[in-house]
């Protein structure tokens, strides 16, 4: 994928696979089976800006931030962060202890509110953990207690909420305690994984234009994850739609509900319910079922559910290309304007 001149590079992904081997199911087992979550990316995500990511459940997408974040160590590829020096590190070279230290410039926003905070420290301890953990403040003093604050201030939540317990919030106060513990290490890179799919559809909103507020005001840089496009349409610079551990189409926010090039996303986008009453848009379905991560189908992996499939797109797969300036496919036969879709 082609560099852009004006915007500097802050993670670059390269041919990155992530690969889960499965125990044998019986002695007789000679083939070595692995799930192929992710499979092969190409990807680069500019500082400052939101990169959405969209796929059905199950397509690779959440375990991609993970990867990038080396919470799992990926199989293959590289995976290269410029640090605040704009110096070059290849995250998957790094030690744990070195990853570690890293971690304060790297940081995720969890799906599940409900889990993923300690039910047993109070909100004051969630957020100050990893100060401490970091050394940029001592425990217990009145400084790190007034930087606690300040960042909950900035997330919205009050002050006497600071000794309350995750129990005694509801899911969108929690996950606001969630951004606030990965926002209070001043990062420059945040996953948010499904961080509002959890949520109340008016809380929903409020969250979004919290990571938007927070962005502008930290010059943060977000790979955001989901599957409802409404949202990432809202928030996102660019958007990457996987299918099946691959990345089938990228390009600009607008383009792809304006003019989306692969058949998997027009099936995304006519997957959306609309609320508008001149509209007289029928939803439709992609026939099929996902095929198996653990023996995906040979060539093109969406030809079984594709109508336009053709015994090339069974045979060869296709190659990731430049279709439109900052408009990148991997499909045989794109879709253009005049050619009618139908699932």
């Amino acid at each position: 994928m082609a560099n852009s001149n004006e915007k500097k590079v802050l993670l670059h992904l390269e041919g990155v696979k992530m690969h889960f081997p499965l125990k044998k199911s019986s002695i007789f087992q000679k083939e070595k089976l692995c799930v192929k979550a992710v499979d092969g990316i190409d990807l680069d995500i500019y500082e400052g800006e939101t990169f959405g990511l969209v796929g059905e459940s199950g397509c690779g997408k959440s375990t991609l931030g993970r990867v990038i974040l080396q919470l799992y160590k990926q199989t293959a590829g590289k995976i290269t962060y410029a640090n605040g020096d704009g110096e070059p590190i290849d995250l998957s070279t790094l030690s744990t202890e070195q990853m570690r230290h890293l971690r304060k410039e790297l940081q995720v926003i969890f799906q599940d509110p409900y889990s993923s905070l300690n039910p047993k420290l109070t909100v004051s301890q969630i957020i100050s953990e990893a100060l401490v953990a970091h050394k940029m403040f001592k425990a217990g003093s009145q400084e790190l207690e007034d930087y606690v604050l300040d960042t909950m201030n900035k997330c919205g939540l009050q002050p006497y909420m600071m000794h309350r317990y995750p129990h005694q919030f509801s899911g969108g106060q929690r996950q606001r305690i969630g951004i606030a513990r990965a926002l209070a290490l001043m990062p420059r890179f945040v996953v948010c994984d499904e961080a509002v799919s959890a949520l109340d559809v008016s809380i929903q909103s409020q969250i979004i234009n919290l990571l938007i507020d927070l962005k502008e005001m930290n010059n943060l840089t977000y790979l955001f994850i989901s599957h409802d496009l409404s949202a990432v349409k809202f928030i996102s610079d660019r958007i990457g739609v996987m299918y099946l551990g691959n990345m089938v189409e990228l390009c600009p926010s607008e383009a792809i509900f304006r003019e989306p090039l692969h058949p998997y996303t027009h099936a995304l986008l006519d997957s959306i319910p609309t609320t508008e009453e001149a509209s007289n848009k029928e939803l439709k379905t992609i026939e099929g079922d996902i095929p198996s991560p653990i023996r995906p189908p040979s060539g093109c992996k969406f030809h079984t559910r594709c109508r336009y499939a053709t015994p090339e797109c069974a045979e060869t797969a296709p190659e990731w290309r430049e279709f439109r300036p900052g408009h990148y496919v991997a499909c045989h036969y794109p879709i253009t304007e005049g050619r009618e879709v139908d699932y």
